[in-house]
Formats: structure tokens, C-alpha cells, sequence
């Protein structure tokens, strides 16, 4: 079982539930935890009955909302504390420094820290990292209009002097009104569709599930991207 962890105050679940998307026709058993304070995924995965916490599955993604730790899952699901999760790989929505606590993040995982360059984003998602005591290795995503290294260089500014190792490597998500509108209209049809979203949105995408998977599972991935992309 692989954690990925997605931290910061952007609203980052529908990108979650696409890169889950891609990973459950890989055959991977996924669950998507989102652990944030507004809980979007309340809002935008259809659930029956919604309760205080619950497990559901959407598209053949499992989702958690409302759960402080992996152990509250497990006692919802019936699972002994001990065991394993039955899923190859979580995917985790984290907004708050307690998120890091709880669910256990550490370098062991891979960990992203995801922002836009308004100052609430990139100083209120810092501040969810201002409590750690051991540097976290951790990989940018940036939603930004241009990729810019003048934005970048500014988060770099900003997190002086905190406990993070960033890597290399930037994953620029482009800040499209195109790809918000498609992404709203498969919210309207509770539907996980590729078939409209920027050449540059979808690129990223398979970046992130490129760096999830095994090198050898690259090759089958791209064709079955291809398959999600024509459908409906």
C-alpha cells in the first residue's frame, strides 16, 4: 500500500479524484481520503446518505470523508487496527499541519504541496507546513497562468527557514477557465471525463500518475489514458 499525500489550502480534490480515476482503470485499488476542512468531497461526490464520516465509491474510487486517521477507517470498513488496507494505493487531501500528524506523512511517501500564487493560498498552505520538526521531501504543483519562474522563485522566498526539501522537479498545472468549466460540467453529471479538459491539464496529469506507478507500467497506462480520453 503506497501513500500520496496532497497538501495545501487549494482546492485540490477534483484533481485528486482525476489522477484516482486514472489509477483504478490501471486495476489499482484506490482510496481517496479528504481529511480538509470543507470537505468538498461531500459536495461533489454523490453520496446517498451522507453522516458525519463515511466511505463511498464513485467511478471505482473509494472516498473517505470525514476521518481524522487511517484507524478511524479501518473501524468504519471492519478492518482490525493491525491489518492492511485493501487498497494498492491512498491518495490524501491534507489542509491542516494536524493532517500531517495523523495520517503518519513522511518521507517514505511521496508528498505534494499544491498551490495557485494568491497570497491566501501560498501563505495559508505554508503555514500547514510551519509545524513540522523533520524536513518533508516534497514535490511542487503550481496552478498558474504562465510557468513562471518569478512564482516560483517567490514560494521559494516564502518558505525560507521551513523544515522542506522541495524537488527538482515543478509540475505546472495550467490555470484555465476551459478546464475549470469542463471540470464543473462532469461535476453537474457526477462524471470523472478527460475528453475536454486542456492538452496541457491532461499532460500533468500523467506526469503525477507517471511518478505513482512502477517504470514498467508506463507503457500500459498511456494506452488506457488514450481509452478514458474517448469516452463519453
Amino acid at each position: 500500500m503506497r501513500k500520496i499525500s496532497f497538501i495545501g489550502c487549494f482546492d485540490k480534490i477534483d484533481l485528486i479524484l482525476y489522477i484516482a480515476k486514472i489509477l483504478v482503470a490501471m486495476d489499482k485499488k484506490v482510496l481517496v481520503v479528504d481529511s480538509t476542512i470543507n470537505q468538498k468531497a461531500k459536495y461533489v461526490v454523490p453520496v446517498i446518505k451522507p453522516t458525519k464520516a463515511y466511505v463511498t465509491e464513485f467511478e471505482e474510487i473509494d472516498v473517505a470523508v470525514g476521518f481524522n486517521n487511517l484507524n478511524d477507517i479501518k473501524e468504519y470498513l471492519g478492518i482490525p487496527v493491525h491489518a492492511e488496507m485493501p487498497y494498492d494505493i491512498i491518495l490524501l487531501d491534507i489542509d491542516s499541519h494536524e493532517g500531517i500528524v495523523n495520517f503518519g506523512i513522511n518521507n517514505e511517501d511521496k508528498n505534494y504541496f499544491v498551490t495557485g500564487f494568491d497570497l491566501y493560498s501560498l501563505k495559508r498552505g505554508l503555514e500547514i507546513l510551519s509545524g513540522l520538526t523533520e524536513i518533508l521531501n516534497l514535490t511542487k504543483i503550481l496552478f498558474s497562468r504562465t510557468a513562471s519562474k518569478d512564482d516560483n522563485d517567490y514560494l521559494d522566498y516564502l518558505s525560507l527557514g521551513y523544515k522542506i526539501e522541495w524537488n527538482e522537479e515543478i509540475i505546472y498545472f495550467p490555470f484555465e477557465v476551459g478546464d475549470q468549466s469542463v471540470i464543473a460540467e462532469n461535476q453537474r453529471v457526477s462524471k470523472i471525463k478527460f475528453k475536454k479538459l486542456s492538452e496541457q491539464y491532461k499532460e500533468a496529469l500523467i506526469y503525477i500518475v507517471e511518478q505513482i506507478l512502477d517504470q514498467d507500467e508506463y507503457g500500459t497506462m498511456k494506452k488506457i489514458f488514450k481509452q478514458l480520453e474517448k469516452r463519453v
